[in-house]
C-alpha cells in the first residue's frame, strides 16, 4: 500500500511531456515556502494499492505520447521507496517512462534501488550553502549533495531544480556556489529555475498554520533574468519553469 495525497493528470511541469503526477504523503524537510504543507505528515493521505496506481497509469498511457509518463512527487516520494520499487518495476514493464521528484535527503538501500530504476530524477536542491539550507528547510544538505554525486557517478540523468526565494536563495553567492558544486556534472540534462510563488498560502490558513514567508514578495522579471544568466555561466541548459 502507498500513501497518496493526490493526482494530477496531464501535468506539464514535472518532467518531459504530458504526465500523470502522483503526489505522495510524507516529507523529511520543512521548507519555509512549501506549497503543499498538507503533504508533510507521513500518516496522512489515502492508503492506495499499487495495482490501482498502475491501472490508472496504464489507462492514461495513450495520452503520454513519446515523451510523457508518470512522475512521483510529494511530499518526498523516497519516504515510501520500498513500496515504490515494485510499482516502478511494473510501470517499466508496461513501457511507461518514470520520473522521481526528490529532495535527495533520504538514503537507504530501497532509495538506491529506486533511483536506479527510474528513467529520470528531478533533484530539488534548495540551497548549496549548508547553513542557509538548514535555515530554509530545517535540515542540512549533505545527503542531497551526496545523492547528486551518486546520480553523476552512476550516469543517471537528472534535472536540477532550484527555487529562487528572495532573501533565502537568490543571492549571487548562493547561485554561484550551486554552480561551483554541480556545474561540472555531465548527468545534469537541464537546470529548472523555479520562481518563488505564494500559491499555497491558503493551505496554511486552512490548516491553522502560520506562513513564515508572508512578507516575501515574488521575484521580479529582472531578478529571474539575473539568476538565469548566472546559472548559464555554469550549466549549458537553463529553463525558467
Amino acid at each position: 500500500m502507498i500513501r497518496v495525497h493526490s493526482y494530477e493528470s496531464m501535468g506539464t511541469f514535472d518532467g518531459p511531456g504530458l504526465r500523470l503526477v502522483v503526489f505522495l504523503q510524507g516529507c523529511n524537510f520543512r521548507c519555509l515556502y512549501c506549497a503543499n504543507p498538507d503533504t508533510i505528515e507521513a500518516c496522512g493521505g489515502t492508503l492506495t494499492p499499487a495495482e490501482e496506481i498502475l491501472r490508472m497509469a496504464v489507462d492514461q498511457k495513450p495520452f503520454y505520447g513519446r515523451r510523457g509518463g508518470v512522475t512521483f512527487s510529494g511530499g518526498e516520494p523516497t519516504f515510501q521507496a520500498a513500496a515504490l520499487v515494485p510499482l516502478v518495476r511494473a510501470l517499466k514493464e508496461a513501457g511507461i517512462h518514470v520520473c522521481l521528484d526528490s529532495n535527495g535527503g533520504v538514503w537507504n538501500p530501497a532509495v538506491e534501488e529506486l533511483l536506479g530504476l527510474v528513467d529520470l530524477v528531478l533533484l530539488d536542491v534548495k540551497q548549496a550553502n549548508p547553513e542557509r539550507h538548514k535555515g530554509l528547510t530545517g535540515r542540512e544538505n549533505t545527503q542531497t549533495l551526496r545523492t547528486a554525486a551518486w546520480l553523476e557517478a552512476h550516469g543517471k540523468p537528472f534535472w536540477l531544480r532550484y527555487v529562487l526565494v528572495p532573501g533565502h536563495s537568490d543571492a549571487e553567492a548562493d547561485i554561484r556556489l550551486l554552480g561551483e558544486r554541480l556545474g561540472g556534472y555531465r548527468s545534469i540534462e537541464r537546470v529548472e529555475l523555479l520562481p518563488y510563488h505564494t500559491l499555497g498560502v491558503h493551505k496554511y490558513e486552512a490548516m491553522g498554520l502560520e506562513y513564515q514567508l508572508r512578507d516575501v514578495r515574488e521575484n521580479t522579471p529582472e531578478q529571474i533574468d539575473r539568476a538565469a544568466a548566472l546559472l548559464r555561466e555554469y550549466f549549458p541548459t537553463v529553463v525558467v519553469n
